[in-house]
């Protein structure tokens, strides 16, 4: 039998198969709210076919969007919105669903990648960029705020109170974004950090807000919400981030009852020097996590084969496999796979006529 094709569990949350549809931006909100695209992009998804789809990366605060147009769950307006879209999806498709929630820091007020993605000016609809310490993200751009005290503790409700509403929305799992350079990257880092307080300098200092903010989010929810973390393994710069610290990372969350880590890499510095040598190339990061931790992995990044995500998995280099550009591209990629690796999935009933002849039974 596939192993792409089995159940799995992360936390509490039940999955049908093994593959996850990971966040993407979509930079198509109104002040934060969901539209008629998000039900168009999240409905053609949820009919894939994937055992878990994760809605894109959901600012906490305004502050926190990358882009004005950037998804927030911050106000009941911003729940409401999004309520719509997830109401017409659990009519047709019985998909697990997750949200990502986070906060771009210095790597917000920027304008959509089509539009330039450039940071904006006041003068452009942009706003004033908090981080970890008042370092840009490029040496061209206005520096951020460094964070005071009372900023940490805003944030940090902020990521508890998006959780909650995420929690009536009805999600059932609560990805921490910790990952791409943005605002929880920037405190990991050694290369956006230098503050000199308990949440600077030393490794353990740097991870603290990280931890905390993961911490208040896995109580204040309910044990049967997954809570897990996306991170990047490695920044791809000397000297930054990397992978002996992401297991320690790993270790931490897993203590706080963690449900799982969506191991990706890079995003917080221009000077990175990504070597993409092969379709999966952040595979070996997901591997060395996985061998620290008895939390479920995420593989992601170039896995496009489904033979080659089912090797990832019969290998122990990862328990799910997480695809982005690639389930944009082909919206039916988990189908197609279930046909190639003789697994099945659930399609609605609407679209099972479509099963091509000679491949029958890829459909519950």
């Amino acid at each position: 039998m596939s192993q792409l094709f089995t159940e799995v569990n992360i936390g509490d949350v039940a999955l049908d198969n093994r593959i996850v549809i990971a966040p993407m931006c979509q930079y198509s909100a109104e002040d934060g709210k969901a539209t008629a695209w998000h039900r168009i992009h999240l409905g053609n998804l949820a009919l894939s076919g994937a055992g878990l789809l994760i809605i894109e990366a959901t600012a906490v605060e305004p502050q926190g969007r990358i882009s004005p147009q950037d998804l927030g769950l911050w106000d009941d307006e911003t729940e409401q919105a999004l309520r719509v879209v997830l109401d017409d999806i659990r009519q047709y498709s019985p998909v697990k669903i997750g949200i990502q929630l986070g906060h771009a820091g210095r790597k917000a007020s920027v304008s959509a990648p089509w539009l330039g993605g450039k940071q904006l000016s006041p003068q452009e609809g942009g706003w004033q960029t908090i981080s970890a310490s008042a370092l840009a993200h490029d040496p061209a751009e206005r520096p951020p705020l460094e964070m005071t005290k009372q900023d940490l503790a805003r944030v940090k409700q902020a990521f508890v109170d998006s959780a909650l509403r995420a929690v009536a929305l009805g999600i059932e799992v609560i990805e921490i974004h910790a990952a791409h350079g943005y605002l929880l990257h920037q405190f990991l880092s050694p290369l956006s950090n230098q503050r000199s307080d308990e949440y600077g300098g030393s490794l353990e200092n740097r991870l603290r807000f990280t931890q905390e903010v993961f911490s208040a989010v896995r109580e204040a929810v309910p044990a049967s919400v997954a809570v897990g973390i996306r991170i990047s393994a490695t920044d791809w710069v000397e000297g930054g981030w990397d992978l002996d610290q992401s297991v320690v990372l790993t270790k931490k969350i897993e203590a706080l009852g963690g449900a799982y880590v969506h191991v990706s890499s890079g995003g917080l510095s221009p000077l990175q020097s990504i070597k993409v040598t092969a379709a999966g190339y952040q595979v070996p990061f997901a591997k060395a996590l996985r061998q620290q931790t008895n939390m479920p992995v995420i593989a992601v990044g170039l896995i496009t084969e489904p033979q080659h995500a089912e090797d990832i998995l019969q290998q122990g280099e990862a328990d799910l496999i997480a695809l982005a550009r690639g389930a944009l591209y082909d919206p039916r990629w988990p189908w197609h796979a279930a046909a190639a690796l003789h697994g099945a999935v659930h399609i609605a009933p609407q679209y099972r006529r479509a099963e091509p002849h000679g491949v029958k039974g890829t459909v519950k």
